[in-house]
């Protein structure tokens, strides 16, 4: 089963406004693939959910505790300085390094122009669900 790790503009995008990243949240809460998440990964969301779009703290509260549920977290004890322009994009290095991920799937420029992190491949949304779809397990 693969290993993944979403960014957390994947997670924004399925929870407000679903469409394929909502897709890949059902994919996750259905099993399809193992989630990799960290709990910086996972303040960043909450920061982001209640900073931008003005969500309770109880509603915050619920979605991170229902996907520590859903994935496997991880401890990054690396910290990495590959991204220099938006280092918040390194969390989601470290935790993918760590969790071991086949893939990290996202939205973001930076992450998306490298393509590839030590042997892990970096797709968007669309191409993430175009290779599920294309599998022979369907």
């Amino acid at each position: 089963m693969s290993r993944v790790v979403l960014d957390t503009n994947v997670y924004i995008s399925a929870l407000l406004f679903g469409g394929l990243p909502g897709s890949v949240l059902d994919l996750a809460i259905l099993g399809a693939f193992t989630l990799i998440l960290s709990p910086a990964l996972l303040d960043e969301l909450d920061e982001k959910l209640r900073a931008k779009f003005e969500m309770t703290m109880e509603d915050t509260a619920f979605l991170r505790a229902r996907l520590e549920t859903l994935g496997e977290i991880v401890e990054p004890g690396e910290v990495l300085k590959v991204i220099v322009d938006d280092p918040d994009d390194n969390r989601v290095l470290e935790c993918a390094v760590k969790g071991k991920a086949d893939l990290i799937v996202s939205g973001d420029r930076h992450l998306l122009k490298l393509g590839m992190y030590r042997g892990i491949k970096i797709v968007t949304v669309r191409q993430f669900m175009e290779s599920v779809e294309g599998s022979p397990n369907e």
